[in-house]
């Protein structure tokens, strides 16, 4: 499987930034600074794993290509969002979860 890095690369940077709309641009800095803290002081306490870690884990059981990530807390647990095209082009989103690296769920858009 082939990653496309800057697509990627541009996920992973809005993703680590939790980069949303609506919000007015200082109120945006001040959530996208807390969120990128928690996510870093998770994976150093241990209580996830990195997205390097991950994606070596479940690159050869995604249905396609990664195109996105994004990371969120759902239900008290955090959850990588991976973003992925088939060859047919077909979207898929592949929740795995952040602290062992399982596959939750796979939703085609």
């Amino acid at each position: 499987m082939r990653l496309r890095w800057f697509p990627f690369g541009l996920a992973m940077l809005l993703a680590a930034a939790g980069l949303t709309g609506g919000l007015h641009p200082a109120a945006a800095d001040d959530h996208d600074d807390k969120r990128h803290d928690a996510v870093r002081r998770a994976v150093e306490a241990g209580e996830i794993r990195s997205l390097a870690d991950i994606i070596a884990d479940v690159r050869d059981k995604l249905p396609g290509d990664i195109a996105g990530v994004e990371i969120e807390r759902e239900k008290g647990r955090w959850l990588y969002e991976f973003r992925v095209i088939d060859k047919r082009g077909r979207l898929f989103e592949v929740y795995i979860d952040a602290r062992d690296g399982t596959i939750q769920r796979v939703k085609e858009k």
